[in-house]
């Protein structure tokens, strides 16, 4: 009897060892449940730790569209200028690449905050614009402030040729894009422009109601401290949120998603398998 009690032990042994049937079912489903993610390039990161919790596609260098105003953001308060200046919209802040509408009037004058406001929660092309045309040394030079400001942030595969995200020769990654975020969100001024739901000028005798471009602000769901989107015929429906799931911080960046709402529903889809999985990919991703 004894050459089977090796065997029967080993046997034994390598049942308790495997994972119980459920467990294993949850691991592939965690695993499975991104694959319908409509974006081309996508990472997921906890700022904490910087552990990649998940990427596809994750050093490309793509065109970014508006997520290219975060950056605008953080020169303008890093040059430190009043923000209560009055600055001008003029024929100069009119899109002349995409041809792109604006509800901001040439000729109105709202404060250097009140744009950056605009800039940050609607994407309003032309106050980005005024922001850079009003910067030391106007747009050139702000332009090379961004791109000083991306190395200085470690971002080696971004490049910025403007402020608002028109041109298509705005290009980042994924990767580089979440440090960007990360560096963003410690600044409390980006992080209440961005989030706010809704934001009203006056234009003349006119009141202008400006709302959010991003509906996932307003659900009740999700505790969101930082956000952007873009979109560009070339970079496709973009979107960056840092926020928080199960109490623990994430950062999420999606590029190229097709379909008007489907950075958006890559965003829920991410959101929900945090919140089931989310412990168990974090220590995942610490181990490996």
């Amino acid at each position: 009897m004894r050459p089977f009690i090796f065997p029967f032990l080993l046997l034994l042994g390598l049942t308790f060892c495997l994972p119980p049937a459920h467990a294993r079912a949850q691991d592939a489903a965690h695993v499975t449940r991104l694959a319908t993610l409509r974006s081309s390039a996508v990472v997921i990161v906890d700022p904490k730790t910087k552990a990649v919790l998940y990427q596809k596609n994750a050093g490309a260098v793509m065109p970014i569209a508006s997520l290219t105003k975060l950056m605008t953001a953080m020169v303008v308060l890093d040059a430190r200028q009043d923000m209560k200046q009055k600055l001008t919209i003029t024929k100069a802040d009119i899109d002349r690449l995409k041809h792109s509408s604006s509800r901001l009037q040439v000729g109105t004058s709202l404060t250097r905050a009140d744009m950056l406001h605009l800039a940050l929660m609607s994407s309003e092309n032309r106050a980005a614009s005024a922001l850079g045309r009003h910067y030391p040394g106007g747009t050139r030079s702000f332009v090379k402030a961004m791109n000083a400001k991306a190395r200085a942030l470690g971002m080696t595969r971004t490049h910025y040729v403007e402020p608002t995200g028109l041109s298509r020769a705005n290009v980042s990654t994924p990767a580089d894009l979440a440090k960007l975020v990360v560096a963003a969100e410690r600044n409390p001024v980006i992080r209440r422009y961005s989030t706010d739901r809704h934001f009203v000028i006056r234009q003349g005798k006119a009141r202008t109601v400006y709302r959010n471009t991003n509906r996932l602000t307003a659900s009740a769901r999700w505790r969101i401290r930082l956000q952007k989107t873009g979109y560009i015929s070339e970079a496709g429906r973009c979107m960056v949120l840092y926020a928080i799931v199960k109490n623990r911080p994430t950062v999420m960046v999606f590029l190229d998603a097709q379909g008007k709402l489907s950075h958006a529903a890559d965003a829920n889809r991410v959101r929900s398998w945090l919140a089931r999985f989310g412990a168990r990919i974090l220590a995942h991703a610490r181990g490996s």
